[in-house]
């Protein structure tokens, strides 16, 4: 089988870290590029950067990007005080713009969306948010990549040693142990997130929006 070659984005942030973290241990990874507008503080023999102000411009790259096959897209923002035409060009136009590139360069590659439980995917409901990551998950969708996949992690507790960690994400790691025995429908490990984008980069899977509970058992195959 096939090693996988991964780009992502978003590794400054919680969730873009903890995937990034688990790739580098995972030994179906066999390389990973980060794409951020600032460098993360590790040097890694799998790992390498791409320091962007528009990370939209992978053109300028330079690296053969149609090398590899997988993309894990974590970067996002909060819309906490945003109002829906500057979360939509945060959150759909960056997304978008950056499948689209990427898109031109190998359309025969995963790429793994991180949006959010409570996602709306009829693009209609009253919660801004999740009316925008809908509209991005589908979108995506019409995208001729070899896959396209959805990811909708409610909460999540971020892997030991992670840096960028703010917030209500600190108590989770608290109580982590106490609440997911009793509540596996919200509660996963930044691991499960990244094992189970790595599971389905190389078997597939056949759900293109994957719930907490498609996360869970598809960690538990790595």
């Amino acid at each position: 089988m096939q090693k996988l070659k991964v780009i992502i984005t978003g590794a400054t942030g919680m969730v873009g870290e903890g995937v990034l973290q688990e790739c580098l241990v995972n030994p179906e990874v066999e390389r990973v590029l980060i794409v951020n507008r600032k460098e993360y503080p590790l040097q890694h023999p799998k790992l390498s950067q791409a320091i962007l102000s528009d990370i939209q411009d992978i053109e300028s790259i330079g690296e053969d990007l149609s090398s590899y096959n997988a993309c894990y897209f974590c970067a996002g923002v909060s819309s906490v005080g945003m109002d829906e035409q500057k979360y939509s060009k945060l959150t759909y136009d960056l997304t978008l713009g950056f499948a689209k590139k990427l898109l031109a360069i190998n359309q025969d590659m995963t790429f793994c969306y991180v949006s959010g439980s409570g996602t709306d995917s009829s693009e209609q409901g009253r919660t801004m948010w999740a009316r925008v990551k809908g509209k991005t998950e589908n979108d995506l969708m019409k995208l001729p990549f070899k896959a396209v996949y959805n990811f909708r992690p409610a909460f999540m507790r971020p892997t030991p040693g992670a840096k960028n960690v703010k917030g209500i994400f600190k108590l989770i790691t608290v109580l982590y142990p106490i609440l997911r025995p009793f509540n596996k429908t919200y509660f996963l490990t930044l691991e499960e997130v990244a094992k189970a984008m790595i599971v389905v980069s190389i078997h597939g899977y056949n759900k293109h929006v994957l719930e907490v509970e498609d996360i869970s058992f598809l960690a538990s195959k790595s």
